[in-house]
């Protein structure tokens, strides 16, 4: 019987393929479906693909749970990872889809072929990417592990100087980048063992994208950081030629604060749209005073004064460089910690509550004039998980936050007062749109 179903979704993918269902840009700085312009408001749910396997940490039912409860907000936009790369470490998501280079958790690359059919079924779309600057899935520092230039348990000791010194081997590593991009060919070319159709085909997928917040890490790593990344962009788009393609970055930040750089990258033109991440906690745009001088709400709302000057100066930089390329901008990631630094489901989010809400009428207004900012995911989906430890622990149930993070830092938990702001901009952008 499930093998009719499957059959029987394949038939309905290869009818919607057919009828234009991928997105698309339009060369004028829009994605589209059609001929019907695409706006959207999604989030990270990075795990989605670990819980949808049947494997250690895999949740199918939480998985249906959690897709239904995004259906029901109007979130249909996933940012998901491939999977885990290297060696298991105290720090790092498990289980682990990659452990030797070319050597694959079959059970996982199952759960991304599942994760790829329950989103069909509720008209979704996924953006699915391949490897990662930061430690917590491996990514830089498995392959530079893999090339014998690093090891990973060493990695996770490191400071954040030694780490962004090791991290710009990747640049230069001709046997690391080699090896990235075999897993490149590997997934960008896989069929989906349920359906029998080649995800090249399945209009689930909005796009490939090279990696999470991928940095060149040094002045000097920055020529040969655009030449992998042109690389890249390229191996997926001959793989796959029918998908949109994404580089990932975060913007300026992530670019040694060089706008030349992230100029470099994204006139590529095997990368179709542009990408920034906004992060005003990390990136020192929100600072701690003397609450007990000036209130907590006063304190509250002169931070967030400061934190929607720097996010609009952020915005229209980047924003004015899309425009001279034609391609859309997507704020890819953002996210705003909890009020008082608290990480607990129940905990007060008035003032991430009020950025969500600055940040998603963006968004809102974009769509209504047919402006060059066309989408966002927020940082993250914890949904309905919930754990007693403050830094997760295999296999504690999975969240937004990863496990280099306090988990409930930045995800957003089914009973959060957030959930009401998304919905609400997510019906205003329907009925502009």
């Amino acid at each position: 019987m499930k093998r009719l179903f499957y059959l029987f979704l394949a038939l309905s993918l290869s009818l919607t393929a057919a009828a234009g269902h991928f997105v698309r840009t339009d060369g004028k700085g829009h994605f589209t479906i059609g001929d019907i312009p695409y706006y959207y408001i999604g989030t990270n749910m990075w795990y989605a693909a670990l819980l949808a396997s049947e494997g250690q940490g895999g949740d199918r039912q939480r998985l249906g749970r959690e897709l239904d409860a995004l259906c029901r907000m109007g979130v249909r936009n996933l940012r998901v990872l491939v999977g885990a790369d290297g060696v298991p470490t105290a720090r790092k998501v498990q289980p682990i889809l990659q452990p030797e280079p070319g050597v694959y958790n079959d059970t996982l690359l199952a759960g991304l072929d599942f994760l790829m059919v329950e989103l069909a079924r509720r008209d979704m779309k996924a953006v699915l990417y391949l490897n990662n600057s930061w430690t917590w899935s491996g990514g830089y520092a498995a392959y530079l592990h893999w090339a014998g230039e690093t090891s990973q348990e060493v990695v996770d000791t490191m400071t954040w100087k030694d780490y962004c010194a090791t991290a710009a081997r990747f640049a230069h590593s001709e046997v690391a980048q080699r090896l990235s991009l075999q897993h490149v060919e590997k997934i960008v070319g896989r069929t989906n063992s349920l359906t029998g159709r080649p995800y090249r085909d399945d209009p689930t997928v909005m796009a490939w994208q090279v990696g999470n917040e991928p940095r060149a890490f040094s002045a000097s790593a920055k020529d040969d950081f655009v030449r992998w990344v042109s690389a890249a962009a390229a191996c997926i788009k001959r793989t796959d030629p029918v998908h949109l393609v994404s580089v990932g970055s975060e913007g300026m930040m992530g670019c040694e604060r060089d706008m030349a750089l992230y100029e470099r990258l994204h006139s590529d033109p095997n990368i179709d749209y542009l990408t920034i991440h906004i992060w005003p906690q990390n990136w020192g745009w929100v600072q701690r005073a003397d609450v007990a001088k000036r209130g907590e709400k006063a304190l509250m709302r002169a931070q967030l004064d400061v934190v929607y000057r720097q996010t609009e100066a952020y915005i229209r930089t980047h924003a004015d460089y899309a425009r001279q390329t034609g391609k859309p901008l997507v704020i890819e990631e953002f996210g705003y910690p909890r009020d008082g630094g608290q990480f607990a489901p129940g905990s007060s989010t008035r003032a991430r509550d009020a950025y969500y809400r600055f940040l998603l009428d963006h968004v809102v207004r974009s769509s209504s004039d047919g402006g060059i900012l066309a989408g966002c995911n927020f940082w993250g989906w914890n949904g309905e998980a919930r754990t007693d430890h403050l830094w997760w622990q295999p296999f504690d149930p999975y969240m937004a936050d990863p496990a280099q993070e306090e988990q409930g830092l930045y995800g957003v938990f089914d009973s959060d007062k957030t959930v009401r702001v998304i919905r609400r901009a997510v019906r205003q952008l329907s009925q502009r749109r």
